[in-house]
């Protein structure tokens, strides 16, 4: 089998996924399926739907349309807001999508119009991350003018948090995105279908709290696909962290210094770190990179520490063991790792089920 690949075990996404699906269900909401961690993979777009999730989420349209031509028809939301060169593309192939700018609506109303169909539109709201949304007191101003356009459809309002400035949902931000669908349903006598309240760093608060108000969607792609929560990178209970693994072959073995030596500047990918001499060691070197995927991201197997890596390798301390030359190694990833991974060329992608070995590996 070739190497470097991402093994993606679609039976452990699976089991992920509904336990999710289920525990959220008993709270009134719904999951949206997010999928652009994975390419648009159809058959990872199929375990979600298979999964209970009521609609699939992804940020790129080309992703989308890769599923839709792969899978044929399904519930497929835009969650990034949608760029004006691309909304034909939107409207053909998306039911819906997330916006925040009046012209990319309007533009999209006039797409829908010649397509002959409707679109689906949930506004996003700026409630504190500084990523994507309208300010809380103009958006009644959007919603006056959305609701005017024709072949547009009103779905929803909907937040992000906690992806550019780590901002954490809680009681009292979601409690804010609740107030604001009322003010909204009152003000202009119309209901909302969905009132999404974030991604997979809404779980801990989704999941912990007696009352989520009127959040009745989140947008899961992580903590389906990984098995932890963004917030602190914990693993959830009862899920797999190994669902997708990273596999690296080794391209050298030797005993080597700690330290380099000679004149220093910088390296190819700027400063290096400071480097503690610790004698002598065994370095082993994967076939793999910064080209490849996100190297801080990467969590080694037990015995290995990563010590940098450069654009095509990936520089270790093996702890005293000289690994053969050919030996392949898995690791887990984080999110930066993964999406990294799963869009490099140059990495294999295997999907695989195990059905009879779910339990050997299950997180307690």
């Amino acid at each position: 089998m070739t190497a470097p690949r991402l093994e993606i075990n679609l039976d452990k996404i699976r089991h992920n996924a509904t336990t999710l699906v289920e525990s959220l269900k008993l709270k009134g909401i719904s999951v949206t399926g997010v999928t652009k961690a994975t390419l648009g993979s159809f058959e990872i777009a199929d375990v979600f739907l298979e999964s209970g999730v009521h609609a699939l989420g992804d940020s790129r349209i080309e992703n989308i349309e890769s599923m839709y031509r792969a899978r044929g028809p399904a519930p497929m939301t835009l969650i990034r807001s949608p760029m004006l060169s691309q909304v034909q593309r939107v409207v053909k192939y998306a039911d819906m999508s997330f916006n925040t700018e009046l012209d990319v609506i309007r533009e999209l109303s006039s797409a829908a119009r010649k397509e002959n169909r409707g679109h689906g539109i949930v506004l996003m709201v700026e409630l504190g991350d500084l990523r994507e949304g309208v300010m809380p007191r103009d958006l009644g101003l959007i919603v006056r003018e959305t609701l005017r356009l024709p072949n547009i459809v009103l779905k929803g309002i909907g937040t992000n948090l906690a992806c550019r400035s780590g901002v954490i949902p809680d009681a009292r931000n979601m409690d804010e995105l609740s107030s604001l669908a009322d003010s909204i349903e009152s003000t202009f006598d119309r209901s909302l279908d969905i009132v999404s309240g974030g991604n997979s760093a809404n779980l801990q608060w989704a999941l912990g709290s007696s009352s989520v108000g009127r959040i009745n969607d989140v947008r899961l792609g992580e903590s389906i696909l990984l098995g932890r929560e963004p917030l602190h990178r914990q693993p959830i209970d009862g899920l797999f962290t190994d669902a997708i693994v990273l596999t690296a072959e080794v391209i050298e073995s030797k005993v080597k210094p700690s330290q380099p030596w000679g004149n220093i500047a910088q390296t190819a990918f700027g400063v290096a770190a400071p480097v503690t001499d610790r004698g002598r060691i065994a370095q082993t070197i994967m076939a793999i990179g910064q080209q490849d995927t996100d190297p801080s991201g990467l969590i080694p197997p037990n015995g290995i520490e990563i010590l940098s890596a450069s654009s095509d390798h990936l520089i270790t301390d093996s702890d005293g063991r000289l690994i053969p030359v050919g030996t392949e190694l898995a690791f887990q990833l984080n999110y930066s790792a993964l999406l990294r991974s799963m869009t490099s060329p140059f990495v294999a992608k295997v999907v695989k089920t195990e059905r009879d070995n779910l339990a050997a590996s299950c997180s307690q």
